[in-house]
């Protein structure tokens, strides 16, 4: 079998490893997967890429398109003409990809086009904000895969309601698998804390990067809270990522952090676990982070109006306060009071025993198999 895995973003270079991990102990039972990795370029600065696949011991990619930002249809135009010129060249059985970005979004039309079945990992998710270009792939790409990987009972059940029921599988979190594994590589390699003088518990870990975060407008109101929730004496330290840097270039040049308030720059996977995992607490509008924080016993404050991982606010472990800088400190005043092994025992309870990624790629195995992989996956 040749399998093909779409990636282009950080957080989708996180969720490769556990799978091409278990694509690794399928060959070494004598299994014949040809694992293919192709990497849209869509995060180019090496801080934002290249760094994941050093530290995480990632497969290395057959291409990099070098795609690179620019608008959504644009982004999105080339890669689905890169990708399926890719597919053609390597004719693979199978295609993953993961999460809801433009990557996925272009390799689930390319797959699909080319009827060669196609899995989504970390389907079912639903934020019900029609606005969220995250929101819009996430859906389409479900419609139009084969095999759709939930990772809980919450995106199962959304699936079902969409008529996709039989083409669902509830697998649990391949980010679990991944913070599971990561996260004790971080405790060996990573001297971060060190190197920033930061002291576990006495601070909390700040990121903003979405594009809806560092509009002209919406800028200026995250740079408030963030003050805000400075003056409270947790120190916060934020990683600034490429695109926050530049949009705070371009709207508010003059603007600088207050006190309390420490701008670093990007850091690799394993740094970013072991600030997590000695954090206080989290302040974020990344999906990722929030579910990075539930794993790893952490409280997160989520700067967005909604979170398709719902189940995080449900079990006590994530407060959404959109842009209220009253909500956000009055929720970053109870961090002191978490109880972190108790949230990451919940956390476990939500997203499996750290098997998604075997049972991946067992469900792949089937699906390749079967007389006629696209009717028989269903829907």
């Amino acid at each position: 079998m040749r399998l093909v895995q779409v990636v282009g973003a950080r957080p989708q270079f996180v969720k490769l490893g556990p799978v091409s991990r278990a694509i690794a102990a399928r060959n070494r039972a004598g299994a014949a997967i040809d694992e293919v990795v192709i990497h849209t370029g869509q995060h180019y600065d090496p801080q934002m890429s290249e760094v994941f696949f050093a530290e995480l011991d990632l497969p290395r990619p057959a291409v990099n398109l070098e795609i690179g930002s620019g608008p959504h249809g644009q982004q999105t135009g080339r890669m689905l003409e890169r990708i399926e010129a890719e597919l053609l060249a390597h004719r693979p059985d199978a295609v993953v990809v993961y999460g809801d970005t433009n990557s996925t979004l272009a390799a689930a039309v390319a797959a699909a086009k080319l009827r060669i079945p196609v899995a989504h990992v970390e389907a079912g998710l639903r934020s019900w904000n029609r606005d969220m270009p995250e929101e819009q792939n996430r859906i389409v790409a479900d419609h139009l895969c084969d095999l759709l990987f939930a990772p809980t009972d919450a995106a199962v059940d959304n699936l079902a309601r969409e008529g996709l029921g039989a083409r669902t599988r509830l697998v649990g979190d391949v980010m679990y698998d991944a913070v599971m594994a990561n996260v004790l590589l971080a405790r060996q390699r990573s001297r971060i804390l060190e190197a920033e003088g930061l002291l576990p518990g006495a601070f909390a870990v700040v990121t903003i990067h979405r594009a809806e975060s560092t509009t002209d407008d919406r800028l200026p109101l995250v740079l408030e809270l963030l003050g805000g929730a400075a003056a409270l004496g947790l120190q916060l330290v934020f990683p600034i990522h490429p695109r926050t840097r530049a949009a705070l270039s371009r709207v508010l040049p003059s603007w600088r952090p207050p006190a309390g308030l420490r701008l670093i720059d990007p850091v690799g996977p394993l740094d970013m676990l072991r600030l997590v995992e000695a954090a206080a607490g989290v302040v974020t509008d990344s999906g990722g982070v929030q579910k990075e924080a539930f794993i790893l016993g952490r409280p997160c404050v989520t700067v967005r109006s909604e979170t398709e991982w719902i189940e995080t606010v449900a079990d006590g472990a994530n407060t959404v306060v959109g842009l209220d800088p009253a909500r956000a400190l009055q929720a970053m005043r109870a961090f002191a009071a978490a109880d972190h092994a108790e949230l990451a025992r919940r956390a476990a309870a939500r997203y499996g025993e750290g098997r998604a990624a075997e049972r991946i790629v067992a469900e792949v195995e089937a699906l390749v198999s079967s007389p006629s992989p696209r009717e028989s996956a269903g829907g």
